[in-house]
């Protein structure tokens, strides 16, 4: 039988984080610093995943996919490829900096990888703002200018966001979280990322954070319009569709079920609203805040104890 695989998180320490997580979902966070991101589920050289639960619990997610990469992940996926989804939860205390990832046909000459990813806000003050976009007008040579006057901020779309809400932020746009955000981060498996202004603020050791303009500026794509924002609502449907994945938004009532089907592919599965069960297995009772890979080769059946939302992560084999 198979069963869910959640992971042990790994915090990380961020000059705009906060403690929020240990508060809003039932974990204990480490220390008493700033907490910006618990990555949930990764598969990189720097950063490994521990199996959390069952036969595998205390082995990195590549040791186990090296065990289980067929039933896992599928009988046709390479066994040394890392797993391609990374999830994460930040706490955006303070505003986070003006960044940009690099489009994939940019990322090998500034010596990075692509990172398309997905916010869905899982929770917001009441005046939280995504920055998302460069405004209508904005050339690379206005840019530059403000820049160098650090006046950036006429130049980038500022939006009010809600609970519920969600956007898809395409390699090459250029973003930041403002304050008061607590957001699901489900990316493609990548860790760049260029600072190109950071506010005129100082890291958690006193100094600027550095920043990256060059690559900045040939990562961004001036002249591309800015993401939608898809709003929140109780109604199912796909809220991320990209090469590198697909994001549904399942609401599901009280006493409902969702279920997946054995031999049809991998997903991630995340909680962000309620509490399910799943039923028939031991590792049973899934919570806000949770995320677990549902292996290919299992079959599973979760019903809600209470009035859910979850988040399912597919089509990225």
């Amino acid at each position: 039988m198979h069963l869910p695989v959640r992971f042990q998180p790994l915090y990380q320490s961020r000059v705009w984080g906060g403690r929020s997580l240990g508060q809003i979902y039932p974990r204990t966070l480490p220390g008493d610093g700033p907490i910006g991101e618990s990555w949930e589920i990764v598969d990189r050289p720097e950063a490994q995943s521990v199996v959390r639960d069952g036969a595998l619990a205390g082995m990195t997610l590549r040791e186990a996919l090296h065990l289980r990469c067929a039933d896992w992940v599928g009988p046709h996926w390479p066994v040394t490829r890392p797993f391609p989804i990374l999830v994460k939860w930040l706490d955006c205390r303070e505003r986070l900096s003006l960044q940009v990832h690099p489009p994939a046909e940019v990322a090998p000459a500034v010596h990075g990888e692509p990172k398309t990813e997905n916010w869905y806000l899982a929770g917001t003050k009441s005046d939280a703002h995504l920055i998302l976009g460069l405004r209508p007008g904005v050339t690379r040579e206005r840019f530059q200018a403000a820049l160098q006057d650090n006046a950036l901020e006429p130049c980038v779309n500022r939006y009010p966001v809600k609970p519920g809400d969600s956007v898809l932020v395409r390699s090459g746009t250029v973003h930041a979280i403002d304050a008061g955000c607590i957001i699901l981060e489900i990316q493609q498996n990548s860790d760049t990322t260029y600072r190109v202004y950071d506010w005129g603020r100082v890291g958690l050791d006193g100094k600027p954070r550095p920043l990256h303009i060059e690559e900045a500026m040939k990562s961004i794509l001036f002249g591309e319009a800015p993401p939608p924002i898809v709003r929140a609502a109780d109604t199912p449907g796909v809220i991320a569709d990209c090469s590198g994945f697909r994001i549904r938004r399942v609401p599901v009532k009280q006493g409902g079920e969702v279920s997946f089907v054995a031999g049809e592919q991998c997903r991630v599965f995340s909680v962000v609203r309620g509490r399910l069960c799943a039923r028939g297995l031991d590792v049973a009772l899934f919570v806000a805040g949770d995320n677990a890979l549902l292996p290919f080769a299992g079959a599973f059946n979760f019903v809600a104890t209470e009035d859910s939302l979850v988040l399912v992560t597919e089509n990225f084999t």
